[in-house]
């Protein structure tokens, strides 16, 4: 079986859009904002430091995060059954 290695995001928010094609080198690109001047890398865990601090020195970047989406839990409880429906219905008022 082969073991596939564990990947994180990195966000990297950036001064100019038409940089990010220079982000390819650095890890897989896999978004970019136009309008909020961001891109999403991934990068395997164990270069994840290395990786931001590479980023976090090109003249283009403004700012280098880690991506906190791995964190998220995707694991949902059970939908508890609904009550009865309630009867919004307008009833006319007869005078």
């Amino acid at each position: 079986m082969v073991m596939l290695p564990k990947r994180v995001g990195i966000v990297v928010w950036l001064r100019s859009v038409r940089d990010a094609r220079h982000l390819e080198r650095y890890g897989h690109l896999i978004y970019v904002s136009r309008r909020l001047k961001y891109a999403v890398l991934y990068v395997n865990e164990s270069e994840m430091t290395t990786k931001m601090n590479q980023l976090s020195r090109l003249p283009f970047v403004r700012k280098v995060e880690p991506s906190h989406l791995h964190e998220v839990s995707v694991e949902y409880e059970v939908k508890r059954p609904m009550e009865e429906p309630l009867d919004h219905t307008m009833q006319e008022k007869v005078p």
